[in-house]
């Protein structure tokens, strides 16, 4: 028999809906049912989502100062409240968790409205709109990386760090194995819903510029927007080269766990699930982020000694290609900023974040919670 539902709100990128899904799996194995409000880019997600069932509400966000768009952007979001009203009424969950982005705010409003417990989990160091216009009324705040102390909203603030999925924490038993001079050397490229075109273009070059000895050496994963497929593969082609390029990998924990180096934006999953794998990574932050919430999540790893972080301004295909010398040829280096990476990750992040979940839910304030962690 099921504990009771928990309603998690989540927006359609992979960002928020990865660590939803993590801690959807956990709250599962302690015998709650799951419900999922999106929206429709989640699509692709949902097989693998282990919910009783995935809903849509209507929601915006307001980012037009023009009027008419203000005033479209408010009717929707008043739809969005009176359509997760109904669905809360329905389904009488025990708690309402929400996972940043716009689609969160209708089903999080309305839930503290009715009275249902409420909390949301912040993936990056930098609190993204939705979760910070939510902050004042939930009761809880979980955080991938925000403080517990000296920040705002630190009294309600659990730090858990990022949950991954359950194949990032199989793919992390993969010790990381060093690739030595001639040896195969696999690179994993990917930039995130938004930042894989500067990848597109500036990755295929650089492998140009590369000596014949290490270039035949890459078997490279990189993520290429539908329309640079075209671009991106002729390229490779031209280059006669191993590589999988595709918009999407549904493996793409596997490709982590067999990778010696990662190029990559620094979302919060994104650096979340490299540290829990343990993989050296050039971590290269999406420069037109809200608050430059990637830098900070970048910095943190950086700090560690996992990471080196670069300002895509200052990343030419030839400093890549310089990287790419550099590190093919110091395997040592890559095992120790590989090691370092690990001792940063979190995989214990879902649990924590679970049994967070389960304290909210059953009425304890987020004081009693912290107690128990003491």
């Amino acid at each position: 028999m099921s504990k009771g539902i928990v309603l998690l709100a989540a927006g359609g990128t992979g960002g928020h809906v990865f660590p939803a899904e993590a801690l959807a799996f956990k709250l599962k194995e302690r015998g709650y049912s799951v419900h999922l409000v999106t929206d429709s880019r989640a699509e692709r997600y949902a097989g693998k989502f282990p919910a009783e069932e995935i809903h849509v509400v209507p929601s915006a966000t307001i980012g037009s100062k023009n009027p008419v768009a203000v005033a479209r952007s408010l009717w929707t979001l008043w739809s969005g409240m009176r359509a997760a009203k109904k669905l809360i009424q329905r389904l009488q969950p025990v708690i309402v968790v929400g996972f940043g982005g716009y689609p969160t705010v209708p089903p999080l409003l309305a839930a503290s409205r009715l009275g249902v417990a409420t909390m949301i989990h912040e993936q990056n160091a930098v609190m993204g709109r939705a979760n910070k216009a939510l902050a004042t009324r939930v009761q809880a705040i979980a955080g991938g990386f925000l403080p517990e102390g000296g920040a705002a909203f630190s009294d309600k603030t659990v730090t858990t760090g990022n949950p991954v999925r359950p194949a990032i924490i199989a793919a992390a038993e993969v010790p990381y194995t060093p690739s030595h001079t001639g040896e195969a050397f696999n690179l994993v490229v990917f930039g995130g819903s938004q930042g894989a075109q500067y990848f597109s273009k500036a990755l295929p070059t650089a492998i140009s510029l590369l000596d014949d000895a290490l270039r035949v050496r890459l078997r490279i994963t990189q993520q290429v927007r539908p329309e640079d497929m075209e671009m991106v593969s002729g390229c490779v082609a031209r280059l006669e080269m191993g590589a999988d390029i595709a918009p999407f990998f549904t493996d793409m924990a596997e490709r982590l766990a067999r990778a010696h180096l990662v190029i990559c934006r620094s979302g919060a999953s994104t650096v979340s699930e490299i540290s829990v794998i343990g993989r050296p990574a050039v971590l290269v932050p999406y420069p037109h982020a809200l608050d430059h919430d990637q830098a900070a999540n970048a910095a943190a790893l950086a700090a560690t000694g996992g990471a080196k972080v670069i300002a895509q301004s200052e990343l030419s295909p030839e400093k890549i290609a310089a990287i790419l010398t550099a590190v093919m040829n110091d395997p040592e280096k890559l095992s120790h900023m590989a090691a370092a990476a690990k001792l940063a990750g979190k995989p214990d992040a879902a649990n924590l974040l679970a049994d967070m979940v389960e304290a909210i839910a059953a009425g304890r304030t987020i004081a009693e919670f912290k107690r128990t962690r003491a």
